[in-house]
């Protein structure tokens, strides 16, 4: 039996992220399904950062992110500009999104045209007004996701690929985990199997806490003829209908699709691509003469659409870091102290308490039927 302090299962951005935050104060083990970390959701990324996309716990761990994202040496970030945009029929939900006070504090209010001088590719008859970010990035996922995998190397960690958890069960004051024909305990058991995490939860006997996988498609195609489109910001509908972005020379649309599925290796299919260009198109004067590549990742999320972090109430010892839904690579560095924090007792990290945030809010047990009994 291998011995170690914390099993993590899941080597994506939030398994390698929290195991490199705990690693300096434990021996930890990640145990990845596949062969190499990083090979859904985490790969499959816009590589976005916004600090005013998601809800208000996301937007607070966005926030607290930002100083580990924007490291000294550029390594992780580049500034993008990122403009949420509205058509006249959408305009009072842009006033209500620009009035949240750390959106307003975030942002300023552009006019249709003067978001059009800083975007000419959007449509004069579409674009009616723009919410434009202060702090905008694109992210290097890779750079970052490696960067956490030599960290918790270096710490005396260690990844084990091709190892699929068949059975977790309590035993002897921890857990035993059967994966990849082997046995391993350990006290406490993270589990940030994404997609798969209610899959996990089951093999280990425990309640799962209703986590939806759902598609995303995304497409890149080429540059308008004679465009510098490397400077034009990222363009979100605030109806979340779609979003486009400049991607090294090319760019990158998608329908913003969340379809519901089974977890999977997820493949885009024709009609979200057809959806995807035919609704940037209604607002951008873009050209599509040919697809160069698609994808589709799953975007994972619990009932109300926040992350469960913490320990589950009814099995001791099992710890979810989960349903990061589309924000998981820019919530990644403060939500990894928070699970290191809360895993290993260490108190709720000083700038998530000087910002207000509540563990209650991302506490496993406020699902229905899941309170410690």
């Amino acid at each position: 039996m291998v011995e170690a302090e914390v099993i993590v299962i899941g080597a994506g951005m939030a398994g390698a992220s929290a195991a490199a935050e705990m690693a300096s104060s434990a021996k930890v083990l990640v145990l990845e399904q596949e062969d190499r970390p990083g090979r859904h959701a985490t790969g499959r990324s816009a590589a976005l950062y916004s600090e005013i996309y998601g809800n208000e716990v996301i937007r607070t761990l966005t926030r607290a992110s930002r100083p580990a994202l924007q490291d000294q040496d550029g390594r992780f970030a580049r500034a993008r500009g990122c403009f949420h945009i509205a058509s006249a029929s959408q305009i009072a939900r842009l006033e209500a999104f620009a009035a949240l006070p750390d959106v307003g504090r975030a942002s300023r209010w552009l006019s249709g045209a003067e978001a059009r001088l800083e975007a000419p590719v959007l449509r004069e008859g579409y674009v009616a007004a723009a919410v434009a970010e202060l702090n905008a990035y694109d992210l290097d996922v890779d750079a970052l996701h490696q960067h956490y995998l030599r960290r918790l190397t270096a710490a005396g960690g260690e990844v084990r690929c091709d190892a699929p958890v068949v059975r977790a069960e309590r035993i002897g004051g921890g857990w035993r985990v059967l994966a990849g024909g082997e046995e391993f305990h350990a006290r406490i058991v993270v589990n940030a199997a994404g997609a798969w995490g209610d899959v996990v939860a089951r093999a280990a006997g425990v309640d799962p806490v209703g986590l939806q996988p759902k598609r995303r498609t995304a497409v890149l195609v080429e540059s308008p003829e004679g465009a510098r489109s490397d400077g034009w910001p990222a363009v979100i509908d605030i109806g979340e209908q779609f979003y486009f972005k400049p991607d090294a020379g090319r760019i990158l649309v998608s329908p913003a699709d969340e379809t519901p599925t089974e977890p999977c290796d997820a493949a885009p299919e024709e009609i979200d691509i057809a959806i995807a260009i035919d609704r940037v198109q209604a607002a951008a004067d873009l050209p599509v003469r040919r697809v160069l590549s698609s994808w589709a990742g799953l975007r994972t999320f619990t009932p109300d659409r926040t992350p469960a972090v913490g320990f589950d109430p009814a099995a001791e010892g099992f710890f979810w870091l989960v349903g990061q839904g589309g924000y998981g690579i820019q919530t990644a560095p403060a939500m990894a102290r928070l699970a290191a924090a809360l895993a290993l007792d260490r108190g709720l990290p000083a700038d998530l308490a000087d910002m207000g945030f509540d563990a209650r809010s991302v506490a496993p047990g406020r699902f229905s039927g899941r309170a410690a009994s």
